[in-house]
């Protein structure tokens, strides 16, 4: 039986004394009155505010989410930017997540109590519009609600710069400081909502700064003059999340007629009824569609997550089934797209600049090289890849830049926002399996004709969840066992080379010369082993997961296959779970 500290009784008691803004907390704190092991789930430890900012399970507690960390993560914030700018201002967006809207409002409401302006949308909207908002009102930073694709009882907040990236790792350190020096009740300012909005302190966002994203968004075409003519046929589900208006605007504005949304994952809902892990990455979450597919047999199946920052597919194969395209493989066939098209009508700038991060695939740098394109690898977060597109910026090369992507299923092509796009992501791929209609070719004879002429490269991605206090030294007691007992080899294939992004060097097991890795420190760790094949770990900066990443090519696709279900079968043993 679990003993609770003194620490967590008393905070379990001023919680329920003082936790009395939200019914919904009191009920939760009176529920678990007698469970000592519910009570320390919460009180533990404090809702940590990581490099992007926070996210947890909603609820009661210092380790949930809810009005009370919502107000003293904002407090913080606006204490940074008191202290940074001169006359303020941050851009709020959120998702279809329970009480996503809620916190938001809270999130405005601090700011304007601390002389903030805050400009909010009137509602719901996708990750990147936030971005986009961030940049075209000139803001200080900006904050949106959303846990992206994780399961209903997740919400998330997160912080962005004036640049529009996600914050960097100087200012959320500033921010944390901040936070940290704020007391849970009482010490975050606080005016009514309507109130702010009276005093101009709270502004809702026009339907102006919504068209002009839509027309930026659509300028990233390569061949939308050939979409209204294709007769391509879509099935959409927006996964009860913010991307429904948007992607259909902008489906509509490149001249697609034929949309069929999924009725039972059309409209916002929290609770994701349909599909438990709102995420385009997985099948489950695409089961709604495919089943919609069955009847209206469309040339695709688009899905975007809750937040509309990332965008999955399925296609039609020859037998009357659709097959799902992974991230790795819509990515490189955008690339190769962008880069193909673009040099033939002339559209490709000078000195042409890519990015991917690190367990990306590698079949992009083969695209790149083919046409010339520098190809920028950097660490997993799509910040980094926003951050590579503010240094062309910088140097007054923003045009440079053609295209971004990793694997998780984030595309974005030009440089009006520095998130992952899903409405850029959907416009292009349709428009790419337009273009690709018009020619006779499906996307799945895209894909095949991709591999043939660069290779077959199969990747996958495994994750293994290390939920409470136990999980969190789990993932630390793993990461610590591969840097001090490393395989020497997986699968039967011998490990060639270890790179250790904590150690930034890397090293060749068999000479033992070491290489220095310039990117930044992070916890990561790469093996790569013989036949061309990697396999790279790291602990989830935004989930209670450890995740894995494999890599095999092979000249024939079977072979490819076969030998990524034995890497990560000896991988996962070799990590004990």
């Amino acid at each position: 039986m679990m003993i609770l500290s003194p620490k967590e009784k008393e905070l379990y008691s001023i919680w329920c004394e003082k936790a009395v803004d939200d019914a919904d907390l009191q009920a939760e704190l009176a529920a678990i009155a007698d469970d000592a092991e519910a009570i320390n789930d919460r009180f533990y430890r404090d809702l940590e505010f990581g490099t992007g900012g926070l996210r947890g399970v909603i609820g009661a507690g210092t380790y949930r989410l809810n009005v009370y960390t919502i107000r003293r993560a904002t407090q913080g914030l606006a204490d940074y930017v008191n202290g940074s700018f001169e006359n303020g201002c941050v851009a709020i967006a959120y998702d279809s997540r329970i009480k996503s809207d809620v916190f938001a409002k809270e999130a405005a409401c601090v700011l304007a109590a601390n002389g903030i302006k805050a400009y909010i949308y009137p509602e719901l909207m996708p990750t990147p519009m936030l971005s986009w908002a961030v940049r075209y009102l000139k803001c200080n930073a900006g904050i949106v609600v959303t846990a992206s694709h994780n399961p209903a009882k997740y919400n998330g907040y997160k912080v962005y710069g004036e640049d529009g990236c996600q914050i960097t790792l100087d200012v959320a350190n500033t921010v944390i400081e901040k936070i940290n020096a704020v007391e849970m009740f009482g010490g975050a300012k606080r005016i009514d909502f309507e109130e702010g909005v009276k005093s101009g302190m709270i502004n809702l966002i026009g339907q102006d700064v919504i068209d002009a994203y839509l027309e930026e968004v659509s300028k990233q075409g390569v061949h939308t003059d050939l979409v209204a003519d294709s007769g391509l046929k879509v099935v959409y589900t927006p996964l009860n999340g913010s991307g429904n208006k948007p992607v259909r605007a902008i489906l509509k504005k490149i001249g697609i007629s034929e949309v069929t949304v999924v009725p039972e994952q059309e409209n916002p809902d929290g609770n994701f009824p349909t599909c438990p892990f709102p995420n385009p990455e997985i099948k489950e979450a695409l089961q709604k569609g495919l089943e919609l597919c069955n009847e209206v047999k469309p040339d695709l199946l688009l899905a975007t997550d809750p937040d509309c920052d990332r965008v999955g597919i399925a296609v039609p194969a020859p037998d009357g089934s659709y097959v799902l395209f992974t991230g790795n493989e819509v990515g490189a066939m955008l690339l190769q797209y962008i880069c193909e098209e673009r040099t033939k009508n002339g559209t490709m700038p000078e000195r042409p600049v890519a990015v991917k991060t690190i367990v990306t695939t590698d079949i992009v740098k083969k695209i790149c090289e083919e046409y010339s394109v520098e190809m920028r690898e950097v660490l997993t977060g799509f910040k980094f890849i926003g951050e590579q597109i503010g240094f062309l910026e910088d140097e007054g090369e923003a045009w440079r830049y053609i295209f971004g992507f990793e694997e998780s299923y984030g595309y974005l092509a030009g440089s009006y926002v520095r998130d992952k796009d899903a409405v850029v992501g959907s416009m292009l791929i349709c428009e790419m399996a337009a273009f690709y209609r018009t020619k006779g070719i499906t996307l799945l004879e895209a894909r095949e004709n991709m591999y043939k002429k660069y290779g077959n490269y199969v990747h996958t991605q495994k994750s293994f969840t290390c939920e409470g206090e136990s999980g969190m030294e789990r993932m630390k007691e793993i990461m610590t066992g591969l840097r001090t007992n490393p395989p020497k080899a997986i699968a039967g294939l011998e490990v060639l080379e270890i790179a250790d992004y904590v150690a930034s060097e890397k090293v060749c097991t068999k000479t033992g010369e070491k290489t220095t890795l310039t990117l930044p420190k992070s916890d990561v760790l790469a093996f790569t082993l013989e036949q061309g094949a990697t396999v790279i770990i790291r602990p989830s900066g935004t989930e209670p997961k450890i995740k894995a990443y494999y890599t095999t090519i092979a000249a024939d696709r079977n072979a490819a296959c076969e030998l990524e279900v034995k890497l990560s079968d000896d991988f996962k043993a070799i990590l004990g779970f």
